[in-house]
C-alpha cells in the first residue's frame, strides 16, 4: 500500500467572489425564481457555495476523466475513478450573493484501503470558509478514489438500467416527505458548467458507458445534497435555518429515469433524517440535519 502519510496536514487558501452571475444560474438550475435577480447581500440557500473554488487547470493538465491531474496540492492517487463520498457541513451564518469567501483546505487524513475491487484511497479535506471576516462554514469532504469497474459491477449496472426502465418502482424506503425529481443531460451539463466541473461522467454519455460501465450520466453528489437542503428549506421546515447537516453516498443515481428525494418531520430539537432513493429506489445517499 502507498503511503499518503506525507500530504496529511497541507493546507492552502483561495478566495472567491459569490458573484450574480453564478447566482442567477443556480437560480435556473435549481428552481428558485426568486433569486434570478438576486442582489448583493442577499442571503443564499444553503450548499450553494459548492459553486465556488472548482480546481483550473489547462487542458493540457486534464486526466482521462476530465478532472485535473493529481500529485500538486492532492495526492498522487492511480486509481481513475473518483467520487465525492460525502460531506459534515457547520453553518455559522448564510452566505450573500456578491460576496467575497475565502476557503482554506487542509488535508485532513488520506490512507490507501484494499477493497473487493481493488485498491482504494480515501481523503478527507476540512474547510473553513470565510467571508466579511467572519467563519460562515466549516466544512469536511470525503472523497474516494477506485479503480475501474470490474464485470460484476458493470453487469449489475445494466440490470439496475432495466429495472429502471420497465418496473413499477415504489421506494424501499419513504419519508413523510416526498418529492420525484428527473434530472436530465440539460440540467447536469448546466451544473457542471456552474461549477466548472469537467468530470466526464456528468455529461459525456459515451464516456460514461463504455470506459466506466455506467448505463447513463451520474447525477452529480453535490446536486442530489443541494437538492435535499433546498427540499428541507422550503418544504420540510420552512422559515428554518439548516445549521448543520451531514451526507453520505451509497449508491450512484443516473440519468435514465426520475429518482426520489425523501425527509422526515423534524423533531423537538430540530433534528431529522432526509435521503434520496435512486432509479430503482434504493436509498442513494442518507443525510441527517438539524434546523432551527
Amino acid at each position: 500500500m502507498t503511503d499518503f502519510s506525507a500530504y496529511i496536514g497541507r493546507s492552502r487558501s483561495e478566495t472567491e467572489r459569490l458573484d450574480a452571475r453564478l447566482v442567477r444560474w443556480l437560480a435556473a438550475i435549481f428552481e428558485r425564481p426568486e433569486l434570478l435577480n438576486a442582489r448583493g447581500g442577499e442571503a443564499l440557500p444553503a450548499g450553494w457555495h459548492w459553486t465556488l473554488f472548482a480546481p483550473v487547470a489547462a487542458m493540457s493538465g486534464l486526466g482521462r476523466d476530465g478532472h485535473p491531474q493529481r500529485g500538486d496540492f492532492l495526492p498522487p492517487t492511480t486509481q481513475p475513478r473518483r467520487m465525492w463520498a460525502g460531506s459534515r457541513l457547520h453553518w455559522h451564518a448564510s452566505f450573500r450573493a456578491e460576496s467575497l469567501v475565502t476557503r482554506t483546505t487542509t488535508i485532513k487524513s488520506c490512507e490507501e484501503k484494499a477493497g473487493r475491487s481493488g485498491a482504494m484511497v480515501f481523503v478527507t479535506l476540512e474547510h473553513r470558509l470565510e467571508s466579511d471576516g467572519r467563519l460562515v462554514l466549516e466544512e469536511e469532504q470525503d472523497l474516494v478514489y477506485r479503480g475501474d469497474a470490474g464485470p460484476d459491477e458493470v453487469a449489475a449496472l445494466a440490470r439496475l438500467a432495466q429495472r429502471a426502465q420497465s418496473e413499477a418502482i415504489s421506494p424501499e424506503k419513504a419519508g413523510a416527505f416526498n418529492r420525484a425529481v428527473s434530472a436530465d443531460p440539460v440540467m447536469l451539463f448546466r451544473y457542471s458548467a456552474a461549477t466548472f466541473n469537467g468530470h466526464r461522467i456528468h455529461y459525456d454519455r459515451d464516456y460514461a458507458r463504455e470506459v466506466e460501465g455506467y448505463p447513463g450520466l451520474v447525477v452529480h453528489g453535490p446536486i442530489i445534497a443541494s437538492l435535499l437542503l433546498g427540499f428541507i428549506e422550503r418544504e420540510v421546515a420552512p422559515g428554518g435555518s439548516i445549521k448543520h447537516f451531514a451526507f453520505r453516498a451509497k449508491r450512484p443515481t443516473f440519468d435514465i429515469a426520475a429518482f426520489a428525494l425523501h425527509a422526515d418531520r423534524p423533531d423537538a430539537a430540530g433534528e431529522l433524517a432526509a435521503w434520496s432513493t435512486n432509479n430503482v429506489g434504493e436509498v442513494a445517499v442518507e443525510a441527517k440535519a438539524r434546523i432551527v
